[in-house]
């Protein structure tokens, strides 16, 4: 009887350090399945804290593959829209008239559709952007996820600094107050009055 339960016993210890094990493995398992989803990503070599936005490629409104990097060195907000989301559609008029007032180096509005080409190419038509229309579909998606929010609707604008680096985000309809409230906060971080960090610390109370 003693050996018997010995033997349950022992057996009993391995099954639990098996599944313990299992579950360890779980997230980092599911980790990489979600970085792989993603587009590269570029750690500065300041610190592990300082995240450059990942590298993608998306198709213009005339079918042209854009870089994100041909963008560099104006801060940029990347607004996720569809032509079937009634706030989008509200918003762009607002985005319109902000970049009409940001000239050639303040902030780089940039909308990256989550649609299909030929719907964003017949509103584009209409709506006559005057900021640079990226389209991506389910690769739009995966760039929006990159930024770690865990759940994303539209609108969703991502504030990407000078340099390339993710500051922050903003879920919902943008409207004025709150374009000015972040080109406000980008400014101060341009002319040395504020850190980044205190730029992501502001971003995360808008």
């Amino acid at each position: 009887m003693h050996r018997s339960f010995l033997i349950f016993a022992v057996a009993f210890v391995a099954l639990m350090a098996g599944v313990l094990l299992y579950v360890a493995r779980v997230p980092v398992e599911h980790a990489k399945m979600a970085e792989s989803a993603v587009p590269d990503a570029a750690v500065n070599s300041n610190g592990p804290d300082i995240v450059q936005y990942p590298a993608f490629t998306l198709n213009d409104l005339d079918g042209n593959a854009r870089a994100f990097s041909e963008f560099d060195g104006r801060n940029r907000l990347l607004n996720f829209w569809a032509t079937w989301c009634a706030p989008c559609r509200r918003e762009i008029p607002v985005l319109k008239a902000f970049q009409a007032e940001q000239g050639d180096d303040g902030v780089l509005v940039m909308g990256i559709a989550v649609d299909f080409a030929d719907a964003v190419a017949n509103y584009a038509a209409a709506a006559q952007f005057n900021y640079p229309i990226l389209i991506g579909e389910e690769d739009a998606m995966a760039v929006a996820e990159s930024s770690g929010i865990s759940f994303i609707a539209m609108p969703f604008t991502m504030i990407i600094a000078r340099d390339g680096e993710y500051l922050g985000a903003y879920l919902g309809e943008l409207h004025r107050e709150k374009l000015d409230d972040i080109s406000n906060i980008l400014t101060q971080l341009d002319a040395g009055q504020i850190t980044k960090d205190s730029a992501k610390g502001a971003f995360e109370l808008l």
